[in-house]
């Protein structure tokens, strides 16, 4: 039986849930062990300072050109039809701007803002607190959208489509349906791990946007700004140091501005030049393309003990005693996109821009080798089938 939520009695839709308000940003299963590194992009407690120099409107925002644009457009369309603005999913690596934008989504529509994260909401009840709490038009931002429990997830889908909630109250015989019409809303999701998402749950956001590592170009802007609003007096050779270290994230940017800062206070540097930041950088273990030891360990351990690979995640897991999500999810994204390691169906292996790197010498066969089985090089000598002996007697043969 399906009663308007008007009818019933308050105390038996009477849900009592604490829900978190703010942002509480949990990291990925596995990855515990390696919040503590400088250049991860996983947001630390350390991090509190981000607040103060994030942007607060799309026109301070660096970076992501061609998604702020389409961002504006939509934006501006829903706020001169008066309408709410379709769901959007926000994707991309820990760092880049995710929560950040979706604020600065609920500041242009001029709304509420309200954000909590998927395992917070172990509960049905507790989407439906959330939800039912929404005025109209607010944003409801979920970070980590994809570790939300199948249970909740179902609850969200004809609140997404509807804008209804659909309730069982009560257990057995006396358990009824309940329809809660809900304020229109819009639901910002992130994740760094779009494919995890499943496909009903992806199709009911209206705007997926991607984000993607910053250029250096951008992560120098991004570092002037932060030292204007800490008050850091830098120029723009030390930003550019800086920004080249940065992995392509603006979090880490902001981190290691802070540490920088701290080693120019205490040296008395009048302004942080290039100078300034490569030597406190240095002493962070940070090297000149933003890796860090645990990069260092990663690469070392394939390129001297596997000789460059192909070797399994499982046995580099093993050697580095890492757990095997966290070097996927932390370690490896920002070498793959560098450059520095490839992914083959047998396994990882090292680039010679990794050999040149760590100044080895590359090795000495081909990283991904494969016995072709009519390679004529591939001869062994005289026993061999493929050899002069070989040939001789497979022309006998014929």
């Amino acid at each position: 039986m399906t009663n308007n939520i008007n009818s019933l009695p308050g105390d038996v839709l009477r849900i009592v849930v604490e829900v978190q308000s703010s942002t509480n940003h949990e990291q990925e299963r596995g990855a515990g062990a390696m919040t503590d590194r400088l250049v991860t992009g996983a947001k630390r407690e350390t991090d509190a300072f981000e607040a103060t120099i994030r942007p607060q409107s799309l026109d301070e925002f660096i970076g992501q050109e061609q998604d702020r644009a389409n961002l504006r457009v939509f934006i501006e369309s829903a706020r001169a039809r008066g309408d709410v603005l379709d769901h959007v999913l926000l994707a991309g690596p820990p760092g880049l701007g995710k929560t950040t934008l979706a604020q600065i989504l609920a500041k242009e529509l001029g709304v509420g803002f309200r954000a909590t994260s998927g395992p917070v909401l172990s509960k049905a009840g507790d989407l439906a607190a959330l939800l039912t709490n929404l005025e109209e038009r607010d944003v409801l931002f979920i970070d980590e959208i994809h570790r939300l429990n199948p249970a909740v997830e179902e609850i969200l889908y004809p609140a997404m489509e509807d804008f209804q909630l659909d309730l069982i109250i009560g257990e057995g015989p006396a358990a009824r349906s309940v329809r809660i019409d809900l304020p229109k809303f819009t639901l910002v999701g992130a994740t760094t791990r779009a494919g995890l998402l499943t496909t009903p749950l992806r199709d009911r956001f209206g705007i997926p946007i991607r984000l993607n590592f910053y250029t250096v170009e951008e992560l120098e802007q991004v570092v002037l700004r932060g030292a204007r609003v800490l008050g850091a007096k830098i120029n723009a050779e030390g930003a550019r140091e800086i920004a080249r270290r940065s992995r392509g994230t603006p979090r880490i940017a902001g981190r290691l501005l802070r540490r920088v800062w701290d080693f120019a206070v205490v040296s008395k540097a009048k302004v942080i030049d290039a100078a300034v930041a490569d030597k406190a950088l240095r002493a962070l273990e940070v090297d000149s393309a933003g890796l860090d030891a645990l990069d260092h360990r990663y690469l070392t351990c394939i390129a001297t003990n596997y000789e460059g690979g192909p070797v399994g995640i499982e046995t580099i897991a093993a050697a580095l005693s890492e757990p095997r999500d966290a070097l996927e999810e932390i370690v490896e994204p920002y070498l793959l996109q560098q450059g520095f390691i490839g992914r083959t169906p047998r396994g990882r292996i090292v680039t010679l821009k990794a050999y040149r790197h760590l100044g080895l010498a590359g090795p000495s066969r081909s990283a991904t080798p494969q016995m072709g089985l009519f390679d004529p090089d591939t001869d062994n000598g005289p026993d061999s089938e493929t050899g002069a002996a070989g040939k001789d007697r497979n022309s006998r043969l014929r």
